[in-house]
């Protein structure tokens, strides 16, 4: 079987706690899914109760195709809860996303759908936890998924970031630790009916899950973990914007214009084996901006960037691809290095909206598993978000709630 043909089945296939649900990665023609809650970036919405969502995409076929949206609830583990759909919305799903326009003066042709929650039909979601909105087309086949999760807060979590104490990984990991301070709240048999989830850079396939409390100090549980709550610290993302499609922006070598604008990216080499270096990034994220446009979403070009990696390294049978939240950090067809033997390097062509975009090379594995630091190295000192989500279910409950979260970053590491 082809390599990145089995990636593709493996995509969609169960395989780690959080993919427990198919998650459908887009066909070519969806793009540029950004899902937002309260940020202006694009990334996994993790909101409180009666916050607004926005999920928004684009159909380059540009036929003004009809899709529709579902709305499921889910546990812990993203089993579909027992939850009937009148008990977490308020309203109705499996209706028509209405909301579209087509692109405006630019070559590549596309229609740009919005879905804003809560709205007419869907006045609102009543209950915390794990979410998936599933996106269908005219015939009823799925076209792609997005998580996301809704938080009630009822308790504090403090969350530190620590460097690691084995010292085999002191230089290269970020360890999470994390305390859960309960207030008035009486959590029954906190080691079952707790559980936790942690997160870096809002990246749910990479995310660490059901830590229990080490132990208990008056209402608070404490999680003091070194290993079991540690990641790769990685190297912080390389970065492209190319909001100006007519002029060389950051790390843009040169331009040429076809039936699309072509940008060229400079060569990289790996990072493994080189000094640290901080500069600013956006965790893996992206922006859609267009220069001098009034409305990027419909006004911005589609352009084809060209990637270009020099790696010297025997990688056997694995493969590099680009690797980022543009895609939901989905490995497939489009993000893969192909070797070029002319220029001795790793290219690929692929479509991106103008805007800014975080991106990193990553060797995958016959398994699917993902290797983020072979060609960027693994530095303690690089900059990570990292999120602690709380899940409760209680005596005769019949979903596990999210009830407390805490967030922290790493450029106040500790040693001790």
């Amino acid at each position: 079987m082809n390599f990145r043909v089995f990636l593709l089945l493996f995509a969609g296939m169960v395989s780690t706690l959080h993919a427990q649900i198919t998650d459908k990665i887009e066909p070519y023609y969806i793009r540029t899914i950004q899902f937002q809650g309260n940020t202006e970036q694009s990334q996994l919405p993790i909101i409180r109760l009666g916050q607004q969502l926005e999920l928004s995409f684009d159909d380059i076929n540009g036929t003004e195709e009809d899709y529709y949206y579902k709305i499921t609830h889910h546990n812990f583990d993203w089993s579909e809860s027992d939850l009937s759909k009148g008990e977490y919305l308020d309203g109705f799903d499996d209706v028509r996303i209405e909301t579209y326009e087509n692109s405006f003066n630019s070559l590549q042709l596309y229609s740009h759908y919005t879905l804003s929650i809560p709205n007419r039909e869907t006045r609102g979601l009543r209950k915390s936890g794990n979410y998936l909105v599933s996106i269908y087309n005219y015939n009823g086949d799925l076209v792609f998924t997005r998580k996301f999760m809704i938080v009630e807060e009822q308790l504090a979590v403090g969350v530190e970031i620590k460097r690691s104490r084995n010292l085999k990984f002191i230089d290269t990991k970020q360890s999470v630790q994390f305390s859960i301070n309960s207030k008035d709240q009486l959590l029954i048999n906190p080691n079952q009916s707790v559980k936790t989830l942690v997160l870096q850079n809002s990246n749910l396939k990479t995310a660490i899950a059901n830590l229990k409390p080490q132990y208990t100090i008056g209402s608070e549980l404490i999680y003091r973990y070194d290993l079991e709550s540690s990641f790769w610290a990685g190297n912080e993302f390389l970065n492209f914007d190319n909001k100006e499609a007519r002029v060389a922006n950051v790390g843009i070598r040169r331009i040429e214009l076809n039936d699309l604008f072509d940008h060229y990216l400079y060569t990289q080499l790996s990072r493994a084996d080189r000094p640290y270096t901080y500069y600013p990034d956006i965790n893996g994220n992206f922006v859609v901006r267009s220069f001098g446009a009034r409305q990027s979403s419909i006004e911005a070009e589609y352009i084809r960037m060209h990637f270009n990696l020099q790696y010297y390294e025997d990688i056997g049978d694995k493969e590099i691809h680009i690797y980022g939240n543009f895609n939901n950090f989905a490995i497939d067809e489009s993000t893969y290095m192909k070797y070029d033997e002319t220029s001795d390097s790793y290219k690929n062509t692929r479509l991106f909206k103008q805007g800014f975009y975080n991106y990193r090379f990553v060797l995958v594995d016959r398994d699917g598993s993902i290797d983020e630091g072979a060609i960027g190295g693994n530095f303690w000192q690089t900059e990570n978000d990292y999120t602690v989500l709380v899940y409760y279910r209680g005596p005769g409950e019949r979903f596990d709630r999210i009830i407390g979260i805490g967030r922290s970053n790493s450029s106040i590491i500790t040693n001790n």
